[in-house]
């Protein structure tokens, strides 16, 4: 299974970028995507970015993926869904 969680450029060295997900940094191959640049925002798929989004959808991904985190973390302790 793999998902599609949205990676915002930060640094490019020849073709290896990092890549950085709420704080985490990683390095992925840029030699799939046409023009990579700092700033922009892609999918990355076993070690290679593979395509490139918009920061409103990557933005979005991003908070739907923190909703489901949520709701798997309240299923596991229901006191923690009462007390927020």
């Amino acid at each position: 299974m793999c998902l599609a969680i949205p990676s915002k450029i930060i640094e490019i060295n020849d073709n290896m970028g990092t890549i950085d997900v709420a704080g985490v940094q990683r390095e992925a191959s840029m030699l799939l995507l046409e023009d990579p640049q700092v700033g922009d925002w892609v999918i990355v798929h076993a070690g290679f970015a593979i395509q490139k989004v918009d920061e409103a959808a990557a933005q979005e991904s991003l908070r739907y993926l923190r909703e489901a985190a949520q709701l798997l973390v309240d299923d596991e302790d229901p006191d923690a869904a009462a007390t927020g």
